[in-house]
């Protein structure tokens, strides 16, 4: 038999969000080294430019700060993409985002994105 598996899901990572469309915002989201960024990435925002990139604590151009969460997946190929983003006023599962250490989840939180731990 056969067996396969399901990789994550858009918006998996997300518990809850506000009313409408306030925790989300449409922005660029640039894609570097050919590198995918998946559903629940963490991104950090680059002050020269206004554009979102993979969050990186060890960063010095603005995206080591986190930012936002990614929403839609974005494709290993370089360039701009126009994403939805969590940027504030909900709340995500702490195991399902990908690029977060205690730094980027105290970032978040600051946002009003809180982080929160699975409970079993």
């Amino acid at each position: 038999m056969t067996v396969l598996t399901q990789g994550k899901q858009t918006g998996e990572f997300l518990l809850s969000e506000a009313n409408g469309d306030r925790s989300r915002e449409v922005v660029t989201v640039t894609v570097a080294g050919a590198v995918a960024l998946p559903s629940g990435q963490v991104l950090g925002k680059i002050t020269a430019t206004g554009k979102y990139v993979a969050y990186s604590n060890a960063a010095s151009n603005g995206s080591e700060t986190a930012a936002a969460v990614l929403l839609n997946a974005c494709p290993g190929t370089n360039g701009d993409y126009k994403c939805t983003v969590f940027v504030r006023d909900c709340e995500v599962w702490e195991s399902m985002l990908t690029g977060i250490d205690s730094n980027g989840k105290t970032d978040l939180t600051a946002l009003g994105v809180i982080v929160r731990l699975l409970r079993g």
